[in-house]
């Protein structure tokens, strides 16, 4: 399994493959708000590993193990703003808040997130009646 850090530069790698067509140290290091030295010494690792190819100055391409991981963490990410939009947490939040929770829910708890969201999705009376708990919750 790869370190939380293992995982932003995999879902930063992904999004900007999709994105653009591929991905370079410096769009990963802006990104990631780091030194492109450390991005060389992660896509190293990430190559020794087996998640990406990487050749020096030619650039790099995700495996079939990195393409797969890196759209399940991009997948993650998006299903967990949804859940915090879901319950209502403000827009300026979301974001930040992903970013501090997602490495620290197992896939067991990622996997109940997704059944919890797909059951609010199915009825928006539920969505109605969580949004009215909330505004009752606040107004006590």
């Amino acid at each position: 399994m790869p370190t939380p850090s293992m995982e932003d530069y995999l879902e930063r790698i992904y999004k900007l493959i999709d994105e653009k067509g591929y991905a370079r140290v410096s769009d990963i290091a802006e990104g990631l708000e780091v030194h492109p030295s450390s991005v060389t010494k992660m896509i190293q690792k990430l190559d020794k590993d087996n998640y990406l190819i990487y050749e020096k100055y030619r650039g790099l391409m995700l495996t079939n193990k990195g393409k797969k991981m890196g759209k399940r963490l991009v997948d993650r990410h998006h299903l967990l703003e949804q859940f915090l939009t879901i319950i209502g947490v403000q827009d300026e939040n979301i974001y930040q808040d992903v970013e501090g929770i997602e490495h620290h829910l197992s896939w067991d708890s990622i996997t109940c997130i997704e059944t919890l969201v797909e059951y609010f999705r199915r009825d928006e009376n539920r969505l109605k009646e969580l949004a009215q708990v909330r505004s009752e919750l606040e107004s006590e």
